[in-house]
């Protein structure tokens, strides 16, 4: 029997996209001969997952885990709504998150993880990718932690609890967790969901973005024809109303409508310390398939 070395279950890796436990098995099972190996993973159906890594993945799930005063959310990505509705992937999405809760939000780490199958979450993505036929990618996570009070959770659109298109985490220091709490953070990861707030607070935003927002209002009111004086107070109201849509303890409370989220938390007599959203697919370019061009194509036109 020839040493399976580290170094052959990498090279296999590379041609094949199959994961290590797989490599490592097929090489055991052509006795070290790469060549061989490929063939025993092709006939399983393990090597077909290298020839779907460069299609784009945009669709699948986003699902959160908790436990006290910790919660986690991560974002999975497959080709097609329809693999959201496959029960496996959705079982994998879910352990996912509860690993992401374990080792935390580095996806090196969680994709090293061992699941309950005895494979990686890198190895068992690789089979899933095998098994259902679309690419499909672990693309981001957050942990929040708090020392005390409650990281509460809200999927909008779930097809599960837990899992669904949008996602929201919620981290709310107070003396001590209680139901009160948790539904208001729940309220705020739907406050979230809808309004997708870019900071926690002024200080949190981005100067650049401000920058650029100001040198569009400057332009804006110098086209007025108004004096200076009024010029810079126009500008400063206007960046208030600025902070006002994207600010997240600036923004108005959606379920009155009246207060502002800062008014709301500080009534709770808690501190709103963090929040993430995430949204399925945002910031992913997807193909636009041309039906007509691809036909064209092939025909030679």
């Amino acid at each position: 029997m020839a040493a399976i070395t580290a170094g052959l279950v990498k090279e296999l890796r590379e041609k094949t996209g199959a994961g290590m436990m797989d490599c490592k098995k097929a090489l055991n099972e052509s006795n070290g001969e790469i060549e061989g190996a490929i063939d025993w993973l092709r006939t399983k159906g393990l090597a077909a997952a290298a020839k779907k890594s460069g299609r784009t993945a945009a669709e699948g799930l986003v699902a959160v885990a908790s436990e006290d005063k910790k919660a986690a959310m991560v974002e999975v990505n497959a080709e097609t709504d329809f693999v959201a509705r496959n029960e496996a992937f959705q079982n994998f999405v879910e352990s996912v998150a509860q690993v992401a809760l374990k080792v935390g939000e580095d996806l090196d780490a969680i994709k090293a993880a061992t699941l309950a199958s005895g494979r990686t979450v890198a190895d068992e993505l690789t089979h899933l990718i095998a098994t259902i036929g679309e690419n499909m990618s672990l693309r981001r996570a957050r942990v929040f932690t708090v020392p005390s009070g409650v990281v509460a959770t809200y999927v909008h659109g779930a097809l599960r609890p837990g899992v669904g298109k949008i996602g929201v985490l919620a981290a709310l220091e107070a003396p001590s967790a209680s139901d009160a709490i948790t539904q208001l953070g729940r309220q705020i990861g739907m406050h979230v969901a809808a309004t997708r707030p870019s900071a926690l607070d002024v200080s949190s935003l981005d100067p650049a973005e401000v920058e650029r927002e100001r040198a569009v209002l400057i332009d804006q009111a110098r086209d007025s024809g108004k004096p200076e004086a009024i010029i810079e107070k126009m500008i400063e109201g206007r960046i208030r109303k600025f902070y006002e849509e994207v600010v997240l303890l600036e923004q108005v409370w959606v379920h009155d409508g009246e207060s502002r989220v800062k008014k709301v938390v500080e009534q709770a007599g808690v501190k709103l310390v963090g929040f993430d959203r995430f949204q399925l697919g945002e910031g992913i370019e997807k193909e636009v398939d041309d039906f007509a061009a691809e036909v064209a194509k092939v025909s030679g036109v």
